[in-house]
């Protein structure tokens, strides 16, 4: 019986789900973006860092969609995957990834887990910031327009052309590990008083790609960085630190603070370049929504990692990370994932399950979480694939 009221509750959830992105479509225009470009961090890394750093994430990483590990930081798909499905384009192919004939016509990703708006220091855990990132697409745009010009057309098939990069749709996601690694030097005065810094940083890159002709932006905010499962661990032990879901109060402080200014930088970008469309994305709101109503949704555990070490009530320790395997006091312990990780909003610690990703992009696509909210100006096209 236990069984068959949990699936009922899926399929419930999926109908609404669904719902709520058919209403998003009945209720906007359509607008067909030929390609998209993201930038950002591990939240929307689809294999940069791997191919960049020359490294394997191993199982249980990418078990539940792609039955292999995708150099995804999840054990499926991610919002972004999500979010192209929804545009009826194909998964966007890493930059760095030159193996299984990548195909960059439709978009790129230059996303970077690990990556910081600020740049890279040599004790970044990424070397690809935000800047690097930019700068990445401009080599990328200049050589895809050099090759379309060679004799022959032999490569309109696999890069985009030069109008795409006008019509096309840049997404970004970043900013998390800079007010998340400031936590480890700072206090949580001197990380408020960082961002700025960290915003006219981000802001200088839009306008570096302002200039070279990108006209949709699409930015998303930071989520809640105090119930991520490591920062928890490592700043929650004093449970006055926490507040009533658990999460760690300082740093979705510092959240909410950065989304106020990055809201405000968004307003400001919008005036100074009227001729674009710059649309800011609570994800803040989506995930703390989620992980304090989690069990309405379907979810059993709101914080705790479903592939880690340690049990609950986080199941994360810093020493040993998921899918590895290694020897603490003397003993063998392997970071294991759970039996069913659809029951889990947090998948590694750090990241989010392919299942809470979902509910998350189902979220994004009402269009109520947006400035602006889906209207005849938003620029989406909204396809279903039931």
């Amino acid at each position: 019986m236990m069984g068959n009221s949990k699936n009922n509750m899926v399929i419930i959830i999926h109908i609404v789900v669904l719902f709520s992105i058919c209403l998003a479509v009945a209720n906007s225009v359509e607008f067909n973006f030929p390609a998209v470009f993201n930038l950002g961090d591990s939240n929307s890394d689809t294999g940069e860092l791997s191919v960049g750093l020359g490294f394997q994430l191993v199982l249980p990483y990418g078990q539940n969609y792609f039955k292999t590990p995708s150099g995804r930081a999840c054990d499926g798909r991610l919002i972004v995957d999500f979010l192209m499905d929804a545009l009826d384009l194909p998964f966007l192919n890493a930059y760095l990834d030159s193996l299984g004939l990548p195909n960059f016509k439709k978009g790129c990703n230059f996303a970077a887990a690990g990556s910081t708006i600020l740049p890279a220091t040599a004790s970044s855990i990424c070397p690809f910031s935000f800047g690097i990132q930019v700068s990445q697409f401009l080599r990328f745009k200049a050589r895809a327009l050099e090759l379309l010009a060679a004799k022959g057309r032999k490569f309109d098939k696999y890069v985009p052309s030069e109008d795409i990069f006008e019509k096309g749709l840049y997404m970004f996601d970043i900013g998390q590990n800079d007010l998340a690694g400031a936590f480890y030097s700072k206090t949580l005065d001197q990380v408020l008083a960082s961002i700025p810094t960290i915003l006219l940083e981000f802001e200088t890159g839009i306008k570096r790609l302002y200039d070279e002709g990108a006209r949709h932006f699409w930015i998303h905010n930071t989520g809640p960085l105090g119930c991520l499962p490591q920062n928890v661990a490592k700043f929650g032990t004093d449970p006055s630190k926490l507040d009533e879901q658990g999460c760690v109060s300082a740093h979705n402080q510092a959240a909410k603070t950065f989304n106020l200014q990055l809201h405000s930088l968004c307003s400001k970008l919008q005036g100074q370049y009227p001729d674009s469309n710059v649309t800011y994305v609570d994800i803040f709101t989506i995930k703390s929504n989620l992980i304090a109503n989690y069990s309405r949704y379907g979810f059993e555990q709101p914080i705790m990692a479903c592939c880690g070490y340690g049990g609950p009530p986080l199941n994360y320790d810093s020493r040993v990370t998921c899918g590895n395997t290694k020897i603490l006091n003397g003993t063998t312990v392997t970071a294991k994932g759970c039996n069913d990780s659809s029951e889990y909003i947090n998948w590694d610690g750090i990241h989010y399950t392919e299942t809470a990703n979902q509910y998350a992009a189902s979220q994004i696509l009402t269009g109520k979480y947006s400035d602006p909210p889906f209207s005849d100006k938003m620029p989406f096209l909204l396809k279903l694939k039931i």
